[in-house]
C-alpha cells in the first residue's frame, strides 16, 4: 500500500461501547472496540502484590485487584538478567507493574514491571537508560536533528538512569513542542511514583486514557484527512486533547450530525457484518479460508474461478499476491494475533515465492503491531507471527455455538437418519408392527421425508416424521403410538 494514501477515522459511540473504523483508500483496514463492560486495561499501572513465584517456568502471579491474576516473565521483571526469578520476586512483596496485554482466552493478563509512558511525540521509560529516535523514522537529516533535540532535553531535566524514545510521529515536531511533552510525561511519572509509595496493594496508579483519545494520540496524523465523531461530548473532550497536543490537526475533528448511523452511512456497519466469515473473496475470483484458533490461525489460499490469461505459474502468483495483500488487512481487522500459518497455492518457481513474501512484507507495513515473516516453504506455506495485545474481534463478538460446542460443525442428516434408525431398532428389538412419531428439527424433517420408505423399512414401522421448533438439530423424540 501506498505509505502516503489519506487514511480516515470514524467513531461510533453508544452507552454500551464505542467503536472506531479506519478506513485506507476508502476500505476499512482497523477496528478498534471498547466494551463499557469489560474495560480496556492494557496500559494501566498498579501497584500489585506478588501471589505465587514459579521457578519452574519462571513466571509469577500477581494479583492488581482483578478476579484474576495477572502473570509475569522473567523477562519483564527489573533487576539481575541472569538472576533466577526467586531471586528476584518473594510471596507477598509489593510491585509496580503496567497491563501490556489483555486477558485472553483462558490465559491471564500479561504485566511488565518495565514501565512506559506513550506521549503523541515521546515514550518515556523510567526504568531505561536508552534515549534515541524510533529506527522507522528513515531521513537520516531528520534522525540527526531530532536525535540532538532529545538528547539535550535528557540533560536539561537531569533524566539520570531514565530513558525516552522519539515516537515516528515526532518527524517534522519543533523543540518546543517535545520539551512540552517530555515536561509533562516526567511529572506524570513523579506523580505515579508518589501514590504507589503511599497507597495500599493492590490499587491502580494510573489509567490509560480511553480509545478515542489514544487513537487521536496515537493514529490522527497528517495522512489523516478527517476524524469524524458522533457523539457530542467525546468529539469536544477529542477537540479540546488536540488543541494542546496538535493543535494544527484540529480542524480534521468534526461531529457527525447526519441521521443515518455513521458506521451505516460509511459502509463500515456491512464490513464488520462480514468478519465472521471464514470465506473472503479475492477481486480476481480467487478466495482466502480464515481459521482461528486459541493460539494458531490457519488461512488458506484457493484460485476459485480465476484461470488468467497467462501460463498457470503467473496465474497462480497473481492470486498469491492479491491473497498476500487480503491476509494482512484481514489480519489487522480481525485482530489476529500470536502464530499465522499461510498456505500459499504452490508455485514451481523460487523468484516467484520471493516474489509473494515481499508482497505479504509489503502490505504488513501500516501495520502497528509486531510482525515477523519466516521464508517461505517449498510447499507454498509461510508462517508468521504477529503481537497481540488484545482478543480478536471474532471471539469479541461471537461465543462458542451451543449446537456444534465450538467445532463448527454438526452431525449431517444422512448420520442423523442412520442414528434415528438405530435407536427404534432397539428400542422396538426390530419386531415389525406400531406406529412411530418422530419430532425433529423443522430443517432436518424435510431432508427425512425424502427418506421416510427406506426408513420404514428399516424399522419394520410406519413413521410418522413431524418438525418442533423447539429441538436443536442433533436434538430429536422418539414416541411408540
Amino acid at each position: 500500500m501506498n505509505k502516503q494514501s489519506k487514511r480516515e477515522i470514524f467513531v461510533n459511540t453508544s452507552f454500551d461501547e464505542t467503536r472506531i473504523g479506519i478506513m485506507e483508500d476508502s476500505r476499512l483496514s482497523e477496528l478498534f472496540w471498547e466494551r463499557r463492560s469489560a474495560g480496556n486495561i492494557v496500559g494501566n499501572i498498579y501497584k500489585a502484590i506478588v501471589e505465587n513465584v514459579l521457578p519452574g517456568i519462571s513466571s509469577a502471579f500477581v494479583n492488581i485487584g482483578m478476579e484474576k491474576n495477572a502473570y509475569i516473565y522473567i523477562s519483564d521483571v527489573l533487576g539481575g538478567h541472569k538472576d533466577p526469578i526467586e531471586r528476584l520476586l518473594k510471596k507477598d512483596q509489593t510491585v509496580m507493574v503496567q497491563v501490556t496485554k489483555d486477558a485472553i482466552g483462558t490465559k491471564g493478563m500479561k504485566i511488565t514491571m518495565d514501565i512506559s509512558l506513550p506521549g503523541r511525540y515521546l515514550v518515556f521509560t523510567p526504568y531505561q537508560e536508552f534515549v534515541g529516535v524510533s529506527k522507522n523514522i528513515e531521513n537520516y537529516e531528520e534522525k540527526r536533528r531530532l536525535t540532538e533535540i532529545i538528547r539535550r532535553l535528557a540533560a536539561e531535566h537531569d533524566m539520570g538512569s531514565k530513558g525516552c524514545i522519539v515516537r515516528t510521529e515526532a518527524e517534522g515536531a519543533t523543540e518546543q513542542e517535545l520539551s512540552r511533552e517530555i515536561k509533562y510525561l516526567i511529572r506524570l511519572w513523579e506523580s505515579i511514583f508518589k501514590k504507589f509509595e503511599t497507597c495500599q496493594a493492590p490499587q491502580l496508579l494510573h489509567k490509560d486514557m480511553d480509545l478515542t483519545l489514544q487513537v487521536a494520540r496515537d493514529i490522527l496524523s497528517d495522512d489523516v484527512s478527517i476524524y469524524m465523531i458522533d457523539n457530542k461530548d467525546e468529539y469536544l473532550n477529542v477537540v479540546d486533547f488536540v488543541s494542546k497536543i496538535s493543535p494544527d490537526l484540529k480542524d480534521r475533528v468534526r461531529l457527525y450530525e447526519g441521521k443515518t448511523p455513521i458506521f451505516k452511512a460509511f459502509n463500515i456497519e456491512k464490513d464488520i457484518d462480514e468478519l465472521r466469515k471464514t470465506k473472503v473473496s479475492l477481486p480476481n475470483g480467487g478466495s482466502i479460508i480464515i481459521q482461528e484458533a486459541e493460539s494458531l490461525c490457519a488461512i488458506d489460499v484457493n484460485t476459485g474461478r480465476f484461470t488468467g490469461s497467462k501460463s498457470q505459474e503467473e496465474t497462480v502468483t497473481q492470486t498469491n499476491i492479491e491473497a498476500a495483500y487480503e491476509t494482512a488487512r484481514q489480519l489487522r481487522l480481525r485482530n489476529i494475533g500470536g502464530i499465522i500459518v499461510i498456505d500459499f497455492i504452490d508455485m514451481r518457481r523460487a523468484s516467484n515465492r520471493h516474489r509473494v513474501v515481499d508482497a505479504l512484507s509489503d502490505a504488513v507495513k501500516r501495520d502497528r503491531a509486531k510482525i515477523r515473516i519466516l521464508p517461505i516453504t517449498r510447499l507454498g506455506l509461510v508462517e508468521m507471527t504477529r503481537e497481540r495485545k488484545r482478543e480478536s474481534t471474532c471471539s469479541l463478538l461471537s461465543e462458542e455455538c451451543p449446537e456444534c460446542h465450538g467445532s463448527g460443525m454438526v452431525l449431517s442428516s444422512e448420520s442423523m437418519r442412520i442414528k434415528i434408525q438405530r435407536e427404534i431398532y432397539n428400542l422396538t428389538l426390530g419386531r415389525p408392527g406400531g406406529n412411530l412419531r418422530i419430532m425433529v428439527h423443522p430443517m432436518l424433517m424435510e431432508s427425512l421425508k425424502k427418506k421416510q420408505e427406506l426408513m420404514e423399512k428399516s424399522v419394520h414401522r410406519s413413521l410418522k416424521i413431524l418438525a418442533d421448533p423447539q429441538l436443536v438439530w442433533e436434538d430429536y423424540r422418539i414416541v411408540l403410538e
